[in-house]
């Protein structure tokens, strides 16, 4: 990345000042887009976006984690750097069905279906997603093409190997054998880079989703085994309120678990969500290509 500065994508309000950043109001998008939308509006925003966004830039802050699908547009604006992987932290597969258009848990499919995207690496799932009781809601193509790893802990996913899926699920007993494991597997291979920060442990970062049990120190390690070779990166998983107007939504996100923020914390927990953010966006930067 050329340009490192940073590109806000403010749907929610959540990310505040970011030096050097540009900065892109999209609040009048937000009940059309957050946690899912149809395909016909997803383009119409990325169309805009292609309008919008500078050619060269570093890390795209995207907010609440319910905006995550919009990963897959920037990964398709890497095209020209291609063949590349992708390096996903996330607590959840985010390769879940969805047949209403793209969501914020179905967007890796469309992802690994890109043919200059090699693989795809999913770090630090600890949900139930992938347990034998939600097989069925996954998306298996990219799974069975082996084209997509889950790198997991705390989960059964004995199940997997008994439909030739076992070499497409990592488990470990901890996140610090997760991420040796996964960083000695690296090669000198161009790395499109994506963050949300539900994969981290409470301890570390309070998010209203179900959350992961990785560090910080975690994601540092991964970002440094990548010095050189990260060619694009986003982060989400900041925090914020929304009331959606759209039934569907309204019974979609309740029955994803998301839980309501305290107002008289979420202004301390989306501060501690941009610190982290400042740090993790110049930690990239500096192994960046």
């Amino acid at each position: 990345m050329t340009n490192s500065a940073p590109v806000i994508l403010d749907f929610d309000g959540s990310l505040g000042t970011v030096a050097g950043a540009t900065e892109i109001p999209l609040q009048d998008w937000q009940e059309k887009i957050r946690f899912g939308c149809s395909l016909k509006n997803f383009q119409s925003l990325v169309r805009l976006l292609q309008q919008r966004m500078p050619a060269e830039h570093g890390t795209v802050l995207l907010g609440s984690g319910d905006f995550h699908h919009l990963t897959w547009p920037l990964v398709q604006r890497c095209q020209s750097r291609g063949p590349f992987q992708v390096v996903l932290f996330d607590n959840h597969p985010d390769n879940m069905r969805f047949p209403f258009g793209i969501h914020c848990g179905s967007w890796v499919r469309q992802v690994a279906l890109l043919p200059y995207v090699s693989h795809v690496h999913v770090l630090g799932v600890t949900s139930p997603d992938i347990s034998l009781s939600s097989a069925w809601q996954q998306y298996w193509r990219p799974l069975l093409s082996g084209k997509v790893t889950y790198w997991c802990t705390d989960v059964d996913v004995r199940w997997a190997s008994w439909f030739g899926l076992k070499k497409s699920f990592r488990r470990f007993d901890n996140p610090d054998e997760l991420i040796e494991s996964f960083i000695s597997t690296q090669t000198a291979m161009p790395t499109y880079l994506t963050i949300d920060k539900d994969v981290l442990s409470a301890d570390a970062v309070a998010t209203n989703w179900d959350q992961g049990r990785m560090l910080e120190s975690h994601l540092v390690s991964v970002i440094r085994s990548l010095k050189g070779n990260i060619i694009g990166s986003d982060i989400t998983g900041d925090v914020s309120s929304w009331l959606y107007t759209t039934w569907w939504k309204r019974k979609l996100s309740a029955l994803d678990g998301q839980t309501g923020i305290p107002a008289a914390r979420l202004l301390e927990w989306q501060h501690d969500h941009q610190a982290l953010n400042a740090r993790l966006i110049a930690r990239i930067a500096e192994n960046s290509v």
